[in-house]
């Protein structure tokens, strides 16, 4: 499994328009990132900044990624939530989320 972190500005104006989507995520959209090996996607809020954290239990993400991406339900989605966010990932690096690299975990292991 591995863990992917990343990070977007959320655009004042369409807060309450991104709350609304993602109070009721599409299942369409939801079965998607299953499928693609997706595990405990969560995004988190902090003022308008928005942190995305999920775990990847497949063999090929860059594949799994592409998966998602032709998707026309997730592509409908994106129609509706692209408008709503600002890119903070270097122009040219082809990322719409900002990746962010894990600096520290602490694991069962640890404890």
């Amino acid at each position: 499994m591995q863990r992917y972190g990343s990070v977007i500005r959320l655009r004042p104006e369409h807060r309450d328009e991104y709350l609304r989507l993602h109070a009721a995520v599409w299942p369409s959209v939801q079965r998607t990132l299953r499928q693609a090996n997706i595990r405990n996607y969560t995004i988190f809020l902090h003022g308008d900044l928005l942190f995305g954290y999920y775990e990847y239990v497949g063999a090929d993400h860059a594949a799994d990624q592409a998966r998602i991406a032709a998707d026309p339900q997730t592509q409908q989605w994106w129609t509706l939530t692209d408008p709503c966010q600002e890119s903070l990932a270097e122009p040219g690096s082809g990322h719409w989320w900002a990746p962010m690299r894990e600096v520290w975990h602490l694991n069962e292991e640890d404890a």
